[in-house]
């Protein structure tokens, strides 16, 4: 029997949801937080639950062929990656058995996995970023949070992140520290600088700065804008953001424009987007062009084609569609981002889209009974997966083809079974790699109609 506080000489076989290692004593499971497959480790148990216990490791005995020395210097403190001491391939590797495991187990079905795409150079990819703010030793500081906790470490260099967010960071840090303004302290509730979001178009080189503030006033406004003008090349908007409320959520509700445009913009292949504060936006460009590429074969339009793209965002891949589909409807919640996608649609000139506001699966069963019937889906849900009442509504319509874009294989595989319970199969999931040394993997999975 296992217990709490001893110490164990154990082989990691497999990596958990979160990225710990997963090793076995007599068949109980033991999660362990830095270890990876192939790894011969001394654990400490450090707690124990009914069914599996947590441990840490204590020594490494005989390191797994594929563990690497990681190129971030506070990456066992940060919790922003949680792969970058294991090599790129292996992690891809992973994420492909990750997809393959959590279908059999959850979906119980045996479809086609392939090989996860990665990329060439799995670093400086990240086109947003929002770190929250604080003061360590009397210094303004950002960064991600220690992992399990709201402690900041400070992150000056960040090798997933666009450059120019390193020296967006930097400059707010002379400002704080210039001006002596507070930061938001999360356990009283006051202070003033509560994050700063980054978004940079990867392709145009505009740059958004998002400063959100537990109050109305920005101090020192003028001497901000001119410090971010003087350090940041292609610098375009920046925006006041007001969040009053107790939430981690990041952006509040109000939004006030105090320098350059309300929005950039960015390009994926051919196609011109325009991107607001509060928009759904890929973080990673360079894979978003492979995973959108990928639903295009995956549809294999041929021109006379009716498509619903559900959770639309602001009509990325309506748009992709839109090009080779005959009519294309959009659905999404989030009105700014419907309205985004209608200006995208009029700035690439695109007719024959249609986009809608409102929750899925409330819009899809009122087009259905209008008599509007989709020949192929498209849906790229929340990490929750897609509603019962939306999937029974595709169900009902009989679509030829389904689309499944996921960030979770867990809701894929569960919503995977329950379009098979309603006449779909699965044929073929393409795992996509688009959060190089997390434990994050994104899907586009091919499902048609049996017979």
């Amino acid at each position: 029997m296992v217990e709490k506080n001893a110490i164990y000489d154990v082989n990691i076989e497999g990596l958990g949801h979160n990225g710990a290692g997963i090793a076995k004593i007599k068949g109980f499971t033991i999660f362990i937080e830095g270890g990876i497959p192939g790894d011969k480790i001394k654990t400490k148990i450090l707690s124990l639950k009914k069914n599996y216990a947590l441990g840490k490791i204590i020594k490494i005995l005989n390191p797994s062929s594929h563990r690497v020395e990681p190129v971030c210097n506070v990456f066992e403190q940060c919790g922003g990656c949680q792969l970058m001491h294991m090599e790129y391939q292996e992690q891809l590797r992973q994420k492909r058995e990750k997809v393959v495991e959590t279908l059999k187990r959850i979906g119980k079905t045996e479809t086609i996995v392939h090989e996860t795409l990665g990329m060439q150079v799995p670093y400086k990819y990240r086109n947003k970023a929002q770190f929250p703010v604080g003061f360590i030793k009397g210094k303004a500081t950002m960064g991600f949070y220690k992992k399990g906790t709201h402690d900041l470490v400070d992150t000056s260099y960040c090798h997933v992140q666009h450059p120019v967010i390193q020296k967006v960071m930097a400059s707010v840090k002379e400002y704080i520290n210039k001006f002596n303004v507070s930061t938001y302290n999360e356990k009283t509730h006051r202070g003033l600088l509560r994050h700063v979001v980054t978004r940079v178009g990867f392709l145009t080189g505009e740059v958004m700065i998002i400063l959100v503030t537990n109050g109305n006033k920005l101090p020192f406004k003028s001497q901000l804008i001119a410090i971010l003008k003087e350090n940041i090349t292609g610098l375009k908007s920046i925006i006041h953001n007001i969040n009053n409320k107790n939430t981690n959520v990041i952006l509040g509700q109000k939004t006030i424009t105090i320098y350059g445009a309300d929005k950039i913009t960015d390009y994926i292949g051919d196609l011109k987007y325009t991107i607001s504060p509060h928009s759904f936006w890929q973080v990673n460009p360079e894979q978003t062009k492979i995973l959108y590429e990928k639903i295009l074969v995956y549809a294999d339009l041929k021109g006379e084609e009716t498509v619903f793209d559900l959770y639309c965002g602001i009509g990325t891949i309506s748009l992709f569609l839109a090009q080779k589909a005959k009519k294309v409807y959009g659905v999404e919640v989030i009105p700014e981002a419907v309205e985004d996608a209608k200006a995208n649609a009029v700035l690439n000139n695109i007719k024959n889209v249609e986009f809608y506001q409102g929750e899925a699966e409330e819009v899809v069963p009122e087009l259905y009974k209008e008599g509007i019937k989709a020949d192929i889906v498209v849906v790229d849900p929340p990490r929750k997966g897609c509603e019962a009442k939306l999937l029974q509504t595709i169900a009902d319509m009989q679509p030829a083809k389904i689309i499944y874009v996921s960030c979770n294989p867990a809701t894929l595989a569960r919503d995977i079974a329950i379009l098979e319970r309603q006449g779909f199969t699965s044929k073929e999931v393409q795992p996509v790699d688009m959060f190089p040394h997390t434990v994050h993997v994104e899907t586009v999975s091919r499902i048609v109609k049996k017979g």
